[in-house]
Formats: structure tokens, sequence, C-alpha cells
């Protein structure tokens, strides 16, 4: 099994997504920071890869992470849409009444919100959900309740006292599967493609690339600009591509290369499937 990289601490919802790609028996590297996650992922001698969260679809795209990939020797060999469920813990024998405060990721709270203004608890921010849950874990906590994935709880024997507190229940993070150049196999039966380009100096290029992904027959799923550091407003262009035929990517990038002035293939995998539908 690979050992891979995770932006958290173990019961992380990047360890669920590690999980759900390559099994459960996935050794993980837990990481502080995102920059840590590619760090650590890049070296050969530490890890085989990484996973890293790049879109949320309430928080919309984590930009700073597209960034690192740019930056990295990482390519994408998969991708992983994982819905995310806030769950109240709390250790065994400890009931709602008992609660005195929730420790989770901010973020965390935030979603919760209209669940925790029923209760009149005290709720303190933390670096992390499932570092909460490992904390009330280790100090027997009894009047303190964690917000965390349910992989928190079966790692930390902490009971759910509270399943899926969430307030927008349709809550998906995106996460990308990396591996380094040298370690990544071409994958079986893929349909998408992760691309970055630098449009050229002249009027209307970008309508022009645009237009020759449509004319290819390739379903553009998404398009992020970031602005080029250093630059006069010019931007490079992140491009999620996807396609029936690999020799149909092949001749829509033959197309657009010339029309561009960098253009870089981040990798070209299977697309995930969106929990519960069984598509995209």
């Amino acid at each position: 099994m690979p050992r891979v990289t995770i932006q958290g601490y173990e019961g992380s919802f990047h360890q669920e997504a590690a999980r759900q790609f390559f099994g459960r028996e996935v050794d993980v590297i837990p990481c502080a920071t995102f920059r840590e996650v590619i760090k650590t992922g890049s070296n050969k001698k530490e890890s085989d890869g990484a996973v890293m969260a790049i879109e949320n679809s309430i928080a919309g795209s984590i930009l700073p992470n597209y960034n690192l990939l740019q930056k990295s020797n990482l390519r994408i060999v998969g991708e992983v849409y994982l819905h995310i469920r806030q769950n109240l813990l709390a250790n065994p024998g400890v009931r709602l009444d008992d609660i005195r405060e929730v420790h989770s990721h901010t973020m965390a709270l935030q979603q919760c919100y209209d669940y925790l203004d029923r209760y009149k608890w005290k709720l303190v921010e933390t670096e992390d959900t499932a570092l909460s849950a490992r904390h009330i874990h280790q100090h027997k906590s009894r009047h303190i309740a964690a917000i965390a994935s349910k992989l928190a709880a079966e790692l930390y024997q902490l009971n759910v006292l509270a399943p899926a507190i969430q307030t927008m229940k349709k809550n998906y993070t995106r996460f990308l599967i990396l591996q380094r150049e040298d370690r990544a196999l071409p994958v079986q039966q893929a349909n998408k493609a992760s691309v970055n380009f630098v449009t050229d100096h002249s009027r209307g290029s970008l309508a022009r690339i645009l237009g020759l992904i449509a004319a290819g027959g390739i379903n553009l799923s998404k398009l992020q600009s970031f602005p080029i550091p250093g630059s006069d407003f010019r931007y490079s262009f992140h491009a999620d591509m996807e396609f029936e035929t690999l020799e149909q990517l092949e001749e829509v990038i033959r197309t657009i290369r010339p029309v561009t002035a960098e253009l870089k293939i981040y990798g070209v995998y299977r697309s995930g499937k969106m929990p519960g539908t069984g598509t995209k």
C-alpha cells in the first residue's frame, strides 16, 4: 500500500478521501499545512504521493492549492468527491446534558451553527477537526464534545451523539490524488484532464482557445483564472477537460498549443463520482 501525505491529523476528511481511493489500509502521513503536503508528497524518500483538497461545493476553489500544484513535480492521477458530514462526538457514556464545550476547526463550527444554536455550549476553535477528537479521547473529557468525521470517531473510540449536524446537507469536497512524475503511470480508461495554459498577447486569444476546445467536442468542466505575479495583468488558466477518447484530447491539445504562450498538462485521469449519484 502506498504512503501518502494528507492535510490534518488521522481521522480527517483527507484520510477519508485517501481511503476511498486507495483502500482502508493506505498509510497516511499527517501534515499541518498544504505546503507541507506537497513538499513531503514530492519527496520519494518520504512518501509515494499526496491527497489534497482543491475545491468545495460551498466555499469554492482553494486557490492557493492550485499555485502549490503548479510549482510541484506532482501529477494528478485521480480525484475523489467526498460528502462532508460533520458529527458531534464524545467519549462513551457522555450525554448531551453533560456537554459544556464543543471543540473543532472554525469552518466546521460555522457549518453547524444551526444545530449548535439550540444549546448554550461554549464553542472553542481549534486547528483541526480530527485533532479535537483525539484530544477529548486522550483527556477522557466528560464535558467536552468535538465536531469531526465518523472516521475520527472510529479511530479515537468516540460515540456519535448527533450525526450529520451540518446546516448545508449537500456539502462536497473534491480531492486530487497526486504522484510524482517518475511514479505516475498512465491511467486506464482516463476521461478527464487538468491543464494550465497562458494566453499569448493577441486580442481574443482566450476566446479562440475556448472555441478550439469546444470544436474538439470536449466538455470544459472548470476554468479558473490566476494573475501571473509581476506581469501587467496577464493571467494563466486552469482548465478541467472531460473527453471520450485520448485521441480526442491529444488532438485538442495539438490545436490549442500554438495559440498559447505556455501549456502544461497536470494529469490525465478518471473523473471521480459524486457520492450517492453514480455520476461525476
